[in-house]
């Protein structure tokens, strides 16, 4: 409809933008213009000073629009910030009341920030319910070291084998079984070869290399859940490779021009160990956005396993490296552009597995608590440094460490979490309180060192959790005001046994490498997020229910 010459001018404009019908939480949007109908001279009270004084007879619109602008609030700088620090005090109590971590799925598609991608694996527990057997007492903690004569293999009957391999029909698959013992520790999913095949890997982020059992041929393998990797010619990493001076750092004798192959041998903290020979072939990723891609990547190709990992392997079929090694699979996925070395695993409380990420695309980098990498003693291994420990308003001492710092290693590949000497017995000692007519030690339960029994049969760790109190670690500063603490609620380091008994999921390391660190193990992993940033070298963490991933709402008043 055309203005008459009777219409009254426009004055101002009001914006309101709704929603998207399909996620109301973003809010309507409310923007108001006051307009001027004499462009000139608000043109040029926006050019004149500030402090220059307006002439008396300034256009009326052009003074309604000043004195519009004086009485707004944001001009006033009181208001403005107070208004920002009550914005402030209600995004930080927001923030607190928020217990379980939701995360902020970008969509690996369009995002023009970075050019790499993340993945999503889901985490399975090996065991149908708790830990409950002194058998799964596992600590892995892999360092490769120098062979043993017994059990170095011939290498004319390597090469034969891996001939006849090659005759094979590749195109044969086998069904995924079940689990059908309890062993402890998370696995997850990874399909490798062309055309690929499955292979249930335990996720450790306390050792280098990812390796699967192999038939090469297999001198010493466990049953596993699928049918052994049979490596060709064109597998194998001759001794020359990057990747194979890595692994044999530690070799008192270099490598031979006259071998075909890398061999190496990695001995774990619990005595066991694998021997093998490094192979390349193609891994097959799904992007969060369900893009699949292949990579080849350098892995283990393991032969001989001797000790705990016969035991563990019965239901798996080798292990995910995840530390900081260069030939880790992330540091290899991030060499070669795919992700930034990023990774992430949230364990659930309830046995029912969990996910773990690659890639830094998933992390809620706003709410988490940071602390920096420690580079030694273990320049692979994720570790921070720590100022103080408490059970409950108690210290523990950590032992014979300089200024009373110590070292806490997150350790995706241990069961159990380990105490130095000192910091074990302090604990100890401490619990001797919880004693009572409800709640007394059983010495006959051997599952683990202490358990106590209950008037009843537990069957959760809510049930007794009021007899114990929160392991409190203090990273950073002994000040609880400026240092980051990292809270283990009872569920972290309780479990329960077969006999309805509740036991101490802690236990001495005196004899865990040379003693001197606090392993953080499984038990006192899960129920939270944790993060290791190898691009900002920093380990994050955050409590989360584990289920799965969610969008994260925007703060409020950003």
């Amino acid at each position: 409809m055309e203005e008459t010459k009777n219409s009254p001018p426009i004055q101002g404009v009001v914006i309101i933008t709704l929603p998207p019908p399909d996620n109301p939480s973003y809010g309507k949007t409310i923007t108001a213009f006051t307009l001027s109908d004499s462009p000139t001279h608000q043109q040029q009270e926006e050019e004149e000073p500030p402090q220059q004084s307006q002439p008396h007879n300034q256009d009326l619109n052009t003074g309604v629009l000043r004195a519009s602008l004086e009485r707004s609030f944001f001009f006033r700088p009181k208001i403005v910030f107070g208004l920002l620090g009550i914005s402030l005090i209600a995004l930080s109590f927001w923030s607190s009341l928020t217990q379980e971590t939701v995360f902020e799925l970008r969509d690996v598609e369009h995002d023009h920030k970075s050019s790499n991608s993340s993945f999503i694996l889901p985490l399975y527990p090996k065991r149908g319910g708790a830990w409950n057997s002194r058998t799964d007492d596992e600590i892995k903690l892999g360092r490769f070291v120098d062979f043993k004569p017994d059990i170095f293999m011939d290498q004319e009957k390597i090469a034969k084998s891996l001939s006849a391999a090659t005759k094979l029909d590749s195109s044969v698959n086998f069904p995924v079984r079940g689990n059908i013992h309890s062993e402890g520790l998370y696995y997850t999913c990874m399909r490798v070869g062309n055309p690929p095949r499955p292979y249930f890997l335990d996720i450790d982020t306390g050792s280098d290399l990812m390796w699967i059992q192999c038939d090469a041929p297999c001198t010493s393998c466990a049953k596993g859940a699928h049918p052994l990797y049979k490596p060709r010619n064109v597998n194998m990493i001759p001794p020359k490779n990057p990747y194979c001076v890595e692994v044999q750092e530690n070799l008192k004798s270099k490598y031979c021009d006259n071998c075909h192959q890398c061999d190496y041998e990695i001995e774990y903290a619990d005595r066991s160990s694998s021997v093998g020979v490094l192979a390349k072939d193609e891994l097959q990723l799904v992007l969060a956005n369900g893009t699949r891609t292949k990579r080849s990547v350098v892995f283990g190709c393991a032969y001989d396993q001797q000790g705990t990992l016969l035991n563990t392997l019965a239901s798996t079929d080798g292990i995910l490296g995840l530390s900081r090694a260069p030939i880790s699979l992330p540091s290899q996925l991030a060499s070669h552009g795919l992700i930034n070395n990023v990774i992430g695993h949230c364990l659930r409380t309830d046995t029912n597995g969990g996910y773990l990420f690659l890639g830094n695309d998933f992390v809620p980098q706003w709410r988490m608590s940071w602390v920096s990498m420690l580079n030694n003693p273990f320049p692979n291994l994720y570790q921070a440094q720590l100022m103080k420990m408490n059970y409950g308003g108690k210290e523990l001492r950590l032992g014979s460490t300089s200024y009373g710092q110590g070292t806490v290693v997150f350790d995706s590949g241990s069961t159990y979490t380990y105490f130095t000497d000192q910091a074990y017995k302090a604990l100890i000692s401490m619990l001797e309180e919880i004693s009572s007519e409800d709640l007394i030690k059983d010495a006959s339960d051997t599952t683990l060192p202490i358990c106590w029994r209950a008037k009843f049969p537990v069957r959760s760790i809510e049930e007794v959790r009021q007899f114990f109190k929160p392991l409190n670690l203090q990273f950073g500063s002994k000040w609880r005001i400026v240092s980051t603490k990292l809270w283990i609620l009872a569920e972290g380091f309780l479990t329960i046994s077969e006999k309805g008994n509740v036991c101490l999921g802690i236990l001495d390391g005196s004899n865990v490498h040379d003693g001197s660190a606090i392993i953080l193990g499984d038990i006192s992993l899960r129920g939270q997020l944790f993060v290791y940033d190898n691009v900002n070298q920093k380990i994050g963490w955050i409590r989360s229910n584990c289920e799965r991933p969610e969008k994260v709402p925007s703060p409020p008043f950003f």
